[in-house]
C-alpha cells in the first residue's frame, strides 16, 4: 500500500516528525533543508520509504551513510541545491535505489567509488554540475546517464569515462550537447566520440610515474614525510567533520638526523679554528720540561752546596762561596728529556 506525505514549499529548516513512520513517498521539496545530524536521524525511522524527493532546498554536503537505514528505497532526487562534495560513503545501505538524481549542483569531483554500492542503479543525472573528469568503475552498470552542462576536458583524464561509454551499453542522454570545453574548438564534439590518443595517455602516464619513482629514489626520507602529511579522503567517522591523519615517527627521525649532521658540523668548526685542545691529547707520550721545574732544581742545588764546609781563607768570618749561582739544566735539542731506564729493544 502506497502511503503519501507533501511537505513542499513549507519553508521547513527541517524534516518533519510527525510524519508517518509507514510512509512510502515522501515529498519535501522546495524548503529550507540542510541534511543535519537530527534530520538524517529521523529519516532512518522511514524505512518503508520508496520516493524521497529532497530537490530544491539548501544541501551542501553528502555526509557518509546520509540514507543508511533507506533499504527498500528505489528514488531518490536530490537535485536543484547546492552541493559541492559528496563524501564515498554518502548512499551507502541503498541497495534498493535505481534512479539518482544529483542534477543543477556544483559538484566539482566525485570519487570513482561513490557508486559502487549501488548494485541495482539503472539512472544517474549528473547533468549542470562543475564536473571536468569522472573515473568511472568497470563494474557500473547503467542503463542510462544524463551528462550534459558540465565542462568536460577532453583529455587522458576523461579517457576512462570516453572507453567506457563505448564499451557498455548505456544510453546517454543528450549526447550531442555532451561537448568538450577544452580545448576549444570552431567544432564541438561530443565526450564519446572526442579524439583522445590512448598511446599518448600512456606514455604520459608512463613517464609521469618514472619522474615520480626517480624524486621518491633520491630523496626518500622526504618523500616518505611528504606521504606522511598528505591527507586521506575527507571523511568522518560520524560523517559530520572531516579527519586528517596522524602524523607518523617520519618527522622524529628527519629531526635527529639534522641534529646530528649540525653537531658533527660544529665540532669540526671548532677543531679547526681552535687545535689546541686536542693536540694535548695527541701529545700524551712525552711531557715538556716547564720553566719552574728547573728553577726548583737550580734552588735545591744550591741549598745542598751551602750545607757543605767552606774553604777556609785567612779571615774564617767570610767564608767563600764556591758556587754564587748553579747554571740552569738546558734540555736537548728537540726539547724533552731523555729516560736513560727505558729499554732501548
Amino acid at each position: 500500500q502506497q502511503v503519501t506525505c507533501e511537505e513542499s514549499g513549507k519553508n521547513l529548516s527541517n524534516i518533519p516528525t510527525n510524519v508517518f513512520q509507514n510512509v512510502t513517498k515522501l515529498s519535501l521539496k522546495n524548503n529550507n533543508i540542510t541534511l543535519k545530524d537530527s534530520d538524517k536521524q529521523i529519516l532512518r525511522s522511514f524505512i518503508n520509504l520508496i520516493e524521497l524527493y529532497l530537490n530544491e532546498n539548501m544541501i551542501t554536503v553528502l555526509y557518509n551513510n546520509s540514507f543508511c537505514n533507506l533499504k527498500k528505497l528505489v528514488v531518490l532526487d536530490i537535485s536543484n541545491n547546492s552541493i559541492n562534495t559528496v563524501h564515498k560513503a554518502a548512499f551507502a545501505g541503498l541497495n534498493q535505489l535505481s534512479v539518482l538524481n544529483l542534477s543543477y549542483n556544483t559538484i566539482t569531483q566525485l570519487d570513482s567509488g561513490v557508486f559502487t554500492s549501488l548494485k541495482s542503479l539503472t539512472v544517474l543525472n549528473l547533468q549542470y554540475n562543475f564536473l571536468k573528469s569522472f573515473n568511472i568503475k568497470s563494474s557500473f552498470k547503467l542503463i542510462k546517464i544524463i551528462l550534459a552542462g558540465n565542462p568536460w576536458t577532453c583529455s587522458c583524464d576523461l579517457l576512462d569515462l570516453q572507453m567506457w561509454l563505448t564499451a557498455s551499453n548505456v544510453t546517454m542522454e543528450n549526447e550531442n550537447s555532451t561537448t568538450c570545453t577544452f580545448p576549444n574548438t570552431k567544432e564541438k564534439s561530443s565526450i564519446k566520440t572526442a579524439a583522445i590518443q590512448p598511446a599518448g595517455c600512456k606514455t604520459e602516464k608512463a613517464s609521469f610515474e618514472n619522474t615520480v619513482t626517480s624524486t621518491s629514489a633520491i630523496n626518500p626520507k622526504t618523500s616518505a614525510l611528504l606521504t606522511a602529511l598528505t591527507p586521506n579522503n575527507i571523511t568522518g567517522n560520524n560523517g559530520t567533520q572531516a579527519e586528517l591523519p596522524l602524523l607518523g615517527k617520519s618527522w622524529t627521525f628527519l629531526a635527529g638526523v639534522l641534529g646530528f649532521v649540525l653537531s658533527t658540523t660544529l665540532l669540526i668548526f671548532t677543531a679547526v679554528k681552535c687545535p689546541t685542545w686536542y693536540r694535548y691529547l695527541i701529545s700524551y707520550s712525552h711531557r715538556r720540561l716547564e720553566e719552574n721545574d728547573s728553577e726548583m732544581f737550580e734552588q735545591e742545588f744550591s741549598a745542598d752546596m751551602s750545607s757543605s764546609p767552606a774553604v777556609s781563607g785567612t779571615n774564617n768570618e767570610d767564608p767563600i762561596v764556591i758556587f754564587e749561582k748553579i747554571h740552569t739544566f738546558e734540555p736537548g735539542e728537540d726539547g724533552f728529556i731523555e729516560d736513560k731506564y727505558i729499554d732501548t729493544y
